[in-house]
């Protein structure tokens, strides 16, 4: 009877597997497992949904990959080589029984480079140049030794024909080029785009207009200043940007305009805001204008070196100015009794003063170490600031070439752009480093360290600040083409408008309205804003 139950136990034990499963999708395992644990076939009914590549075994999401064990050395040879030439060893196969087969990439290019490495395809020498054979050493006179000719070299440097005519090509080409720098400035042209110059009773477009609203006559400044908040009026008609505006002296009633199309052009403010008047006469980008007192006349500084002086009524040129340098920027003396006398700051570093009278240069400001950015008459028109490449801020007394202040810190930056406050306290510096700084006018010249404008985006551009007429406000433009306005007690970032598409140049605030600003562009439009 036992038999015969260990029988049946015996058959039950073998049917049933004892021991335990290991989960094939385990990775660890928290006894030693026998051998024949860890590499038992797997049980289970099949998934029938899984395809081919699901079903096959694998230890990453792509697939099975075998460990390599290949040497830092080898895997970035091998890794150079194929970024360089396309191709590289397969790892999987050993190195031994290396074969075309067992490439991968470029094959066709491993086989034509007979599988060489990036460290292994070095450049063939070049054949060494031959030399003339040189004697013997114990036969003084006809020993050449290293001091040998080489075979191929020729002992005269004489052109051929061809050569030759080239060589001729470019030095008469060059001989021409010279000539037309030193040709006669570009003819000056006038256009008047209205009918008639002159009105009923003879008066020209330089009469202050009595008809708009406000008198433009009176000196005194309205009291209260508003945030401009929407467009008025576009003037159009300079085809590229434009670099630098200006408005008629005291009335404010016309605004010149100087663009890189080379032309200049005179427009009114009020009534029509027609384009009154274009002058024509520079062959380059004009980058400076300025009226004098009256507004009679006017200069303008262009890229072709010449300056020149415009009657703004007639649209004549009456004189012609250049020391073949490039003018950055021109000033009259603010003067009543010096208005025959102007400076330009030069790209040669100087700043230059002219006599209307005689043309010639009366005095030469010699001290910045950079180009001259701005020129800013202060303290009654005693004295001048200028600024300049060479990050610095120089006072000068008129008349007087040696600068008696000297401002330049460590942490300054360039500020190409200049504004004096409308009382005359204060200068507003647009610095590189985006922010507008602000110094004392009258006597120390010192940086006003709790007026710090900042906000906008003007590195690299000479954006031109303006002040409202009540001190309430600084306006400048900025590199996106905003416009931006500061409360100038607080110095916050009041306002911002969209004004333009490309570099929003120069912002001018007009000194007899509460909130008319007028803006340019280098997309070549002049807006007004209200």
């Amino acid at each position: 009877i036992i038999t015969w139950w260990h029988l049946i136990f015996g058959l039950l034990q073998e049917d049933v597997e004892t021991g335990t499963h290991l989960d094939p999708s385990l990775k660890e395992v928290n006894y030693n497992p026998t051998y024949e644990t860890m590499f038992a076939p797997e049980f289970g009914p099949v998934n029938p949904f899984k395809s081919q590549q699901m079903a096959a075994p694998r230890n990453m999401l792509s697939g099975y990959a075998e460990p390599a064990h290949v040497n830092d050395f080898m895997f970035e040879q091998q890794r150079r080589t194929f970024s360089t030439f396309g191709y590289a060893l397969d790892p999987s196969v050993d190195t031994t029984q290396v074969s075309s087969s067992s490439y991968i990439g470029a094959v066709e290019e491993a086989e034509k480079n007979k599988g060489l490495t990036v460290f292994e395809a070095g450049p063939k020498k070049a054949e060494k140049r031959k030399k003339v054979k040189g004697g013997d050493a114990s036969e003084i006179d006809s020993f050449l030794g290293p001091w040998a000719k080489y075979q191929d070299e020729k002992g005269v440097a004489k052109p051929s024909e061809d050569e030759q005519k080239e060589l001729d090509d470019i030095i008469a080409k060059r001989q021409k080029k010279g000539r037309n720098e030193d040709e006669s400035p570009a003819e000056e042209k006038t256009i008047l785009h209205v009918k008639d110059a002159y009105d009923y009773q003879g008066r020209s477009y330089l009469h202050i207009p009595q008809d708009v609203g406000i008198n433009l006559r009176s000196a005194d400044i309205p009291e209260k200043c508003y945030l401009p908040k929407k467009q008025l009026h576009v003037w159009t008609g300079h085809t590229k940007g434009v670099s630098a505006i200006r408005l008629f002296p005291a009335s404010g009633h016309l605004l010149l305009s100087c663009s890189m199309d080379c032309k200049i052009k005179l427009w009114e403010v009020y009534n029509d805001r027609r384009c009154l008047r274009t002058f024509i006469g520079h062959s380059k980008a004009v980058r400076d204008i300025c009226f004098n007192n009256s507004g009679t006349q006017f200069l303008s500084a262009a890229y072709d070196r010449y300056l020149k002086l415009w009657d703004s009524e007639t649209g004549q040129c009456i004189s012609r100015f250049t020391n073949r340098k490039v003018p950055y920027c021109v000033k009259f003396n603010p003067d009543e009794d010096k208005q025959n006398l102007f400076v330009a700051g030069m790209s040669d570093k100087k700043i230059v003063q002219w006599d209307i009278r005689s043309g010639e240069v009366v005095q030469e400001y010699d001290r910045h170490l950079g180009a001259v950015n701005t020129i800013t008459f202060v303290d009654e028109n005693r004295r001048f600031v200028s600024t300049s490449d060479d990050k610095s801020l120089r006072v000068w007394e008129w008349d007087i070439p040696v600068d008696f202040k000297y401002i330049a810190e460590p942490s300054m930056h360039s500020m190409p752009a200049v504004t004096l406050s409308p009382n005359g306290k204060w200068l507003a510096c647009q610095s590189m480093d985006n922010q507008i700084l602000i110094f004392g006018a009258q006597n120390r010249f010192r940086l006003n360290k709790k007026k710090i404008f900042k906000g906008h985006m003007v590195a690299g551009y000479a954006c031109q600040v303006d002040f409202s007429p009540d001190m309430s406000y600084v306006v400048s433009g900025d590199a996106d083409g905003k416009l931006n306005i500061w409360d100038w007690k607080t110095t916050k970032l009041y306002h911002r408008i969209k004004a333009h598409d490309k570099v929003c140049i120069s912002a001018l605030w007009h000194p007899h309205e509460t909130s008319k600003v007028i803006t340019c562009g280098w997309d070549g439009q002049i807006k007004l804003w209200d």
